[in-house]
């Protein structure tokens, strides 16, 4: 089963862009992020036309998540659990049923954070919060003891070697001490962080800003990433990033990150 998360920076912008690369890269199931668009709004039969069952969340003009599915989904829930008068569309479950196991998908779009400003910000005090909730998710999912997946824009860069110029995101909220301290509590939970189990060093992107060059210069940054339980890490094959698409017309400015998964 190939997987795909995918930050679209907008359903309706991108509308071409993304049905080029379903058609293309065909994959099983899409994890999409920043759709931006209400449930009510958003182009399900054109993505239905092309074969995916399509399950979002959305938000007017921000934020949204979905899955986009050849295989059937079951038992589709939408929201982080941990916080009733959270608005936010950022979270998205569900149930994909494979050849030889069922796998519990989730999709994550974590908040950006910025402004840091003296840590106190309400957007960093957000983020943090978000992540609290995410390890409490993360601890749930473990203990259920099932492959399982949690992917999407963490917004968050790991290390050093996943920027390529870490001395510019100092003080972020993307490579923030607090923020990086949430993401290793999280992965230490006992997922396995599928791309670094397959690739090492640095030069590795999802990300490249619009502004500045950033692509042509290959100033990026990693901040897609899947993190697998030990029952769906068994099942890896391989992770990789389709660094390609960045360059076509009208990109996001985000690129796909791959699992392949023997399920």
């Amino acid at each position: 089963m190939k997987i795909a998360t995918f930050n679209i920076n907008g359903v309706k912008a991108r509308i071409g862009a993304v049905t080029d690369w379903l058609t293309e890269s065909a994959p099983d199931v899409a994890l999409l992020q920043e759709i931006k668009s209400v449930d009510e709004g958003f182009p399900r039969e054109h993505f239905e036309d092309l074969g995916y069952q399509v399950e979002t969340h959305g938000q007017k003009g921000f934020n949204g998540v979905a899955i986009l599915s050849r295989l059937p989904l079951e038992d589709v829930t939408r929201g982080l659990p941990g916080d009733d008068a959270d608005e936010q569309a950022r979270w998205i479950e569900a149930t994909v049923i494979g050849d030889n196991t069922a796998l519990r998908l989730c999709g994550l779009y974590l908040p950006n954070g910025n402004p840091v400003e003296d840590g106190t910000s309400e957007k960093f005090r957000y983020k943090l919060a978000w992540m609290d909730r995410l390890i409490a998710r993360g601890r749930a999912l473990l203990a259920e003891e099932q492959p399982a997946l949690m992917a999407g824009d963490y917004n968050i860069i790991p290390s050093p070697i996943d920027a390529a110029r870490p001395e510019a995101w100092v003080g972020d909220a993307l490579f923030h001490p607090e923020s990086l301290a949430k993401w290793r509590e999280l992965n230490a939970l006992g997922f396995t962080e599928a791309f670094r189990a397959r690739t090492r060093g640095p030069g590795h992107y999802s990300f490249w800003d619009y502004q500045r060059g950033a692509w042509d210069r290959n100033d990026g940054i990693r901040i897609d990433h899947f993190l697998l339980t030990p029952q769906a890490a068994d099942t890896l094959r391989d992770c990789w990033i389709e660094k390609d698409v960045r360059g076509r017309e009208k990109p996001s400015d985000h690129v796909p990150v791959w699992v392949d998964l023997d399920v």
